[in-house]
C-alpha cells in the first residue's frame, strides 16, 4: 500500500481497494484504510472509509462485519451532520437497504430487531424527503422471507406504485427482484419477460445481468427454452465466478447443472469453491449452497455413484454419500435457525424444496469440456431423444424355441442385435443339445461379434453349416474366415482362403445345390477381401487393383439383381456392390459418377428398409458434394445419415455426421444452424469418450460459430474448455492459434484486456514460426491493442514496434501506418511526450507518402490516400490534444493544417469518403473556433450541411454529421451574440 500522507492519497487507495476482487484481502485492506483515514484527522476522511469499509464488506461473504461500521456512520451522522458532503449523505441514506437485507440474513438477528430497523429506516427516509418506494421494497423482502404472503402482496404493489428516486434500487435490480417474486410464484413466462431488458442489456449495474442470468436458469429450463438456458449458464457463470458475494448466483449454476445432467460440471464448480461450504458470514447465502451441494449429491446417490469421490468442506476426503447426509443436516440446521428466528417454517419448506428437486431435463449438452461422472451412463441429449429400438433385447425369454425363431428372424432380415440375439440363445441353451444348424449360427454369430479375432470360429460355423446338411453356408462361413484375414492385413492370404469356396459355391449354384443367397454371399466375401486395399489407400491405387475390386462388385450385382424380391439379405448385397462401385469411381477420379453411386446405393438400402446401412454411403456421398462445390447436396446427404441412423448410430458416428454438417452450414453462413450441430457434435464426441480428439474439435468450430454471432461469453466459455484438449500434434498448431485468436477477440469484446492480449500473444508466438507472417503480424497488433486498453502502455509500445517490423516486412504499408499512429497516441500519455508523439505520426506520413510515390495501381493508390486523410486527422487530432499542454496557440495552428491536408486527401475520394472529409472538415470548424475564427468555423459548417444536401440528391446517406453541423452552427451563433 502506497503512503498516505493526505485525503486525496487515502481516496486513490479506496479507489484503487474498490477495483480489487471481492474478499478477505479487500476487506483487510479496508480495515487499514481506515486506521490511516483516522490518522489524518478530517472527519470527512474517517466518514468515506467508513463507507468504503461498509460497500467491500457487502459485497463479500462477510456481510455479517458490516454492521458496526454503519452504526458509527449513524452515530456521527447524528451527533454532526455538517461533517457529510452531499455524497456521503446519499450514500449513509442509502446503505439503510444494505442493513435491512443484511440483518434478515443473520438468523442471531432476532426478527423484531429487523422489524424495528425497517421502521427507522421508513422514518429517516420521509425525514430526507425520500420516496417510499425503496422502504416498501425491504418490506416486501422481510415479508417473503417470512412467508408472509399477503403483506408480501401489499408491500409488493406498494412498492412498484411508489415513486423512484434516487433511493430506489436501479432498475436492473429492481427488476431481478421482481422477476424471481414472479417466478416463486410459478409465474415463469412472466418474470422471464420483466428481466428481458436486464437480460438484453438496457439496463445493468456491478451486479446484474449476474443475478438475473442466474434466477433464470430454471423458469427458462421449466419453460423448455433450452437454448435460452445454457446460454444463460455460459454467459452468467463467467460473471459471477470473480465476485465473491455472488454465492447463491453460483448455487444457481450447481443447481442448474444437477438437473440438467451435467453432474461433473457441477462437481467441477463445487471444487472451485470449497469456502462456501463454510464461510458464515453470509448464512443465508450458505444455506444456497448447501442446498444445492446436498441435491447435487443425492442425485449421485441416485444414480449408484455413493462411494464417488467429491469435492466438499476442506480438512477431509468426501464420497457423494457422506457429502450428501452432511450438506443436507447442516442445510436443514440453518434453515432451522431461521424458523425459529422467524417465528414460520418458510425457510425450511423452501430448503427441503430445494434439495428434493428432480432432474428437468435428461441430458442438456452445454457445449463445454466436463470429464462424464464416472460410472454414469450415457443419457441422450435432450435435442435428440432417443426411443428404445423395436428390435432391442428384451429380457430373456425362457423358452428356448422363442429365443431361436426371434434370433433367426433378425439376422435373416439384418436387423440389429442379432448377435445380441444369438448370444441369448447360447446362454439359455448351455445345458441343452442344439441342433447342428442352431449350433452353425450360433458360433457363426459370435464370431461376427468378435470381429478379426473370430476366423476360427467362423471355420467352426462352417463345418457345423456342412453337418446341417447346409454346403452352401458351410462355404459362405469360410468366406467370412478368409475376410477376418484381410481385416487384420493379409490381404493375400485371405484371397488365397476364399479362392476355393468361390469357386465351389458357383459350381454349386450352377447344379442348384445352393440357392442365391448363399452364393452372393461368398462372391461378396471375395469382392469385399479385393476392396480392401482400395479402402485402405492413402493415395493413388494400383489400377489393376481398381480393376480386380470393380470387376468383383460387378460380379456381385450380376449374382443377384433380378433375384432380390423380398430378400433383404440380396437387396443388401445389391446395394453394398453398388457402393463398391462408387468406391473405385471415385479412387478413379470419376467424382460425379462416384456420387451418383452412393445415392442409389443408400437409396437402396432405404427401399430395402435397412436405413442403418445408408449412413456411411451418405457420409462419402456428402464428402464428394463438398468436394465438388455443392454445399446443399452436402447437406442433404448429412440430414438424411442422421435421420437413417435413427437410434442405431454409435455415439461416435453421431458426433462426426453433426460436425460435418456443422461445417457445411457454417460455410453456408447458416450459423445459429451451424452452431446448434457443433453443440450436438460436442455432446455426443463426449458421451463417446473422445472428448480429448473429436470433442476438442467440435468445441473449437461452436466457439467460433458463436463468436460470429456475437455471443462473446459463451464462446468464451466454449473455447476456453477446448484448449487443454487441442494439440499441434493432434489438431495442429493452425487449430491452437486459431483458437487463441478466437478467444482474445471474445476477450476484448468481454473489455479482458489484459486476458485478451495474453491470448493474442500466444498465439502470435505459434505463428511467428510459420513461413507465411501475415497471421504473426496481425496477431501481434493485436496484442499491441489490447495491452493498451489495459492500461500497459510499455508491453503495448514494444508489441506495436514489432507488430510494425513485420507489417514492414511483408510490405503491407497500411499495418504499418497504423502501428505507428498506435505509437503516437501511446508516447503522447507517457514521459517521450509530444515530441515523441510528433515524431512518429510525421513517420507515418512519411511512409504513406513513399508508398503513393511507388503505386500506379489505382485502388491501390485510393487506399493509401485515405490511409494519408486518417493520418493526416489523427495528426490534427493528437496536437489538438496536446495544445493546452504545449502553451495553445502553434500547436493548434499546425493541427489546424493537418485537419485541412486530411480534407483534401479525402476530397481526392470523391463519394466514397464523403463521411470521413466532412468529420474531417467539423474537426477543423470546432478547432478554427477554439482559435477565435468563428467565420471559418461557421463556414466548415456549412459546408458540411451543403455536402449532405448533394448526397440526398443522389440518394446517399444522411448520417450524424449533419447534426454535428447544426450543433457547431447553433454554438458559434450563440457565442456571437455573447
Amino acid at each position: 500500500m502506497s503512503e498516505i500522507t493526505d485525503f486525496d492519497s487515502l481516496r486513490r487507495e479506496m479507489a484503487a481497494n474498490g477495483a480489487r476482487p471481492e474478499g478477505p484481502a479487500r476487506n483487510a485492506r479496508a480495515e487499514r484504510l481506515l486506521a490511516e483515514a483516522e490518522r489524518l484527522n478530517i472527519p470527512l476522511a474517517v466518514i468515506e472509509a467508513l463507507g468504503h469499509q461498509l460497500k467491500v464488506y457487502n459485497y463479500s461473504s462477510e456481510k455479517d462485519r458490516m454492521f458496526v461500521p454503519f452504526a458509527r456512520l449513524l452515530r456521527m451522522w447524528d451527533e454532526r451532520p455538517e461533517d457529510f458532503d452531499e455524497y456521503e449523505t446519499h450514500s449513509l441514506h442509502w446503505v439503510f437497504k444494505w442493513m435491512s437485507a443484511g440483518m434478515l440474513g443473520q438468523p442471531h438477528i432476532p426478527l423484531a430487531a429487523v422489524e424495528k430497523w425497517l421502521g427507522e429506516m421508513e422514518h429517516r427516509y420521509r425525514l430526507a424527503g425520500h420516496s417510499e418506494r425503496a422502504v416498501r421494497s425491504a418490506e416486501f423482502s422481510v415479508a417473503r422471507h417470512i412467508g408472509d404472503l399477503t403483506r408480501a402482496e401489499r408491500a409488493y404493489a406498494e412498492w412498484l406504485a411508489a415513486d423512484r428516486d434516487s433511493m430506489a434500487d436501479c432498475h436492473a435490480c429492481e427488476l431481478h427482484d421482481q422477476g424471481q417474486w414472479q417466478a416463486e410464484c410459478g409465474r415463469d413466462a412472466e418474470a422471464v419477460e420483466l428481466w428481458r431488458p436486464v437480460l438484453d442489456g438496457e439496463f445493468s449495474c456491478a451486479h446484474e445481468p449476474h443475478g438475473v442470468l442466474a434466477s433464470s436458469l430454471l423458469p427458462l429450463l421449466r419453460l423448455g427454452r433450452f437454448d435460452e438456458a445454457r446460454a444463460h449458464h455460459l454467459r452468467g457463470l463467467r460473471l459471477v465466478r470473480p465476485m465473491e458475494s455472488m454465492r447463491g448466483a453460483y448455487a444457481d449454476h450447481v443447481e442448474f447443472c444437477a438437473l440438467t445432467g451435467n453432474e461433473a460440471r457441477a462437481l467441477e464448480l463445487l471444487a472451485e469453491r470449497p469456502a462456501y461450504f463454510t464461510d458464515d458470514g453470509s448464512p443465508l447465502g450458505r444455506l444456497d449452497f448447501l442446498a444445492v451441494a446436498a441435491l447435487l449429491m443425492n442425485r449421485l446417490v441416485e444414480l449408484g455413484r455413493d462411494g464417488q469421490a467429491v469435492p466438499g468442506p476442506a480438512g477431509r476426503a468426501w464420497t457423494a454419500g457422506e457429502l450428501a447426509v452432511h450438506a443436507r443436516a447442516e442445510a436443514s440446521a440453518l434453515a432451522a435457525r431461521f424458523d425459529e428466528r422467524n417465528g414460520t417454517f418458510r425457510v425450511g419448506e423452501w430448503a427441503r424444496a430445494r434439495m428434493a428437486r428432480l432432474p428437468l431435463v435428461d441430458r442438456l449438452p452445454l457445449g463445454v469440456r466436463t470429464a462424464r461422472t464416472a460410472g454414469i451412463a450415457p443419457a441422450p441429449a435432450v435435442r435428440v431423444p432417443v426411443e428404445p429400438a423395436a428390435e432391442a433385447a428384451a429380457p430373456e425369454e425362457a423358452d428356448l424355441p422363442a429365443l431361436i425363431a426371434k434370433a433367426r428372424r433378425l439376422s435373416d432380415t439384418l436387423r440389429p442385435h442379432a448377435v445380441e440375439a444369438w448370444a441369448a440363445v447360447a446362454r439359455a441353451a448351455e445345458d441343452v443339445k442344439l441342433e447342428a444348424r442352431d449350433l452353425a449360427e450360433i458360433a457363426d454369430h459370435e464370431a461376427m461379434d468378435r470381429g478379426p479375432e473370430g476366423d476360427a470360429l467362423f471355420e467352426r460355423a462352417a463345418e457345423l453349416y456342412a453337418r446341417a446338411g447346409d454346403p452352401g453356408e458351410a462355404l459362405a462361413a469360410r468366406s467370412r474366415a478368409a475376410y477376418v484375414r484381410a481385416l487384420t492385413g493379409d490381404v493375400d492370404g485371405a484371397l488365397a482362403a476364399v479362392a476355393e469356396p468361390y469357386e465351389r459355391v458357383l459350381a454349386l449354384y450352377a447344379e442348384e445345390g445352393t440357392g442365391v443367397r448363399q452364393a452372393a454371399s461368398v462372391v461378396m466375401g471375395r469382392a469385399r477381401i479385393l476392396m480392401r486395399p482400395v479402402y485402405e489407400a492413402e493415395g493413388p491405387v494400383d489400377p489393376g487393383t481398381l480393376s480386380a475390386a470393380e470387376e468383383a462388385a460387378r460380379e456381385v450385382l450380376a449374382l443377384v439383381e433380378g433375384h432380390a424380391g423380398d430378400d433383404v439379405r440380396l437387396a443388401a448385397r445389391a446395394a453394398e456392390a453398388r457402393a463398391m462401385l462408387a468406391e473405385t469411381a471415385a479412387r478413379a477420379g470419376d467424382l460425379r459418377g462416384a456420387a451418383e453411386l452412393f445415392a442409389r446405393a443408400a437409396a437402396e438400402y432405404v427401399g430395402a428398409g435397412l436405413p442403418w446401412f445408408a449412413v456411411e454411403y451418405e457420409a462419402r456421398l456428402a464428402a464428394l458434394a463438398h468436394h465438388l462445390g455443392d454445399p446443399e447436396g452436402a447437406e442433404r446427404a448429412l440430414r438424411a445419415a442422421l435421420e437413417h441412423g435413427g437410434t442405431h448410430l454409435e455415439a461416435v458416428g453421431r458426433a462426426q455426421l453433426h460436425l460435418q454438417l456443422a461445417e457445411v452450414l457454417g460455410g453456408l453462413d447458416r450459423t445459429e444452424e451451424a452452431a446448434e450441430h457443433a453443440l450436438e457434435a460436442a455432446h455426443w464426441a463426449d458421451e463417446a469418450d473422445e472428448g480429448p480428439v473429436l470433442g476438442a474439435w467440435a468445441r473449437q468450430q461452436l466457439g467460433g460459430l458463436l463468436l460470429r454471432l456475437g455471443r462473446w461469453a459463451e464462446a468464451a466459455e466454449v473455447l476456453e474448455s477446448a484448449l487443454p484438449d487441442l494439440s499441434a500434434e493432434t489438431h495442429g498448431d493452425g487449430a491452437v492459434v486459431q483458437t487463441q485468436w478466437w478467444l482474445g477477440d471474445c476477450l476484448s469484446e468481454l473489455g479482458e484486456h489484459r486476458a485478451a492480449a495474453e491470448r493474442r500473444l500466444q498465439a502470435a508466438e505459434t505463428a511467428r514460426h510459420w513461413p507465411e507472417q501475415q497471421d504473426h503480424a496481425t496477431l501481434a497488433h493485436l496484442a499491441a491493442e489490447s495491452l493498451s486498453r489495459a492500461g500497459l502502455h510499455d508491453e503495448a509500445d514494444r508489441a506495436y514496434t514489432r507488430a510494425g517490423e513485420l507489417w514492414r516486412s511483408l510490405g503491407d504499408v497500411h499495418g504499418l501506418v497504423r502501428a505507428l499512429r498506435a505509437r503516437a497516441w501511446l508516447a503522447l500519455g507517457t514521459e517521450a511526450g509530444l515530441d515523441a508523439a510528433r515524431e512518429l505520426m510525421g513517420a507515418a506520413v512519411t511512409e504513406c507518402e513513399a508508398a503513393l510515390d511507388a503505386v500506379d495501381d489505382m485502388a491501390a493508390r485510393q487506399r493509401l490516400v485515405a490511409e494519408l486523410g486518417h493520418t493526416h486527422r489523427q495528426f490534427g487530432e493528437l496536437l489538438a490534444d496536446s495544445a493546452e499542454d504545449e502553451g495553445g496557440g502553434a500547436a493548434s495552428e499546425e493541427a489546424l493544417s493537418r485537419l485541412e491536408q486530411a480534407i483534401a486527401a479525402f476530397a481526392l475520394l470523391g463519394p466514397a469518403a464523403l463521411h470521413d472529409r466532412t468529420g474531417a472538415e467539423l474537426a477543423a470548424g470546432r478547432l478554427a473556433a477554439d482559435l477565435g475564427r468563428p467565420a471559418e468555423g461557421t463556414a466548415r459548417a456549412r459546408a458540411v450541411l451543403a455536402a449532405y444536401e448533394d448526397a440526398d440528391e443522389e440518394g446517399g446517406r444522411t448520417p450524424s454529421r449533419r447534426t454535428e453541423a447544426d450543433g457547431l452552427l447553433r454554438a458559434l451563433e450563440e457565442g456571437s451574440e455573447d
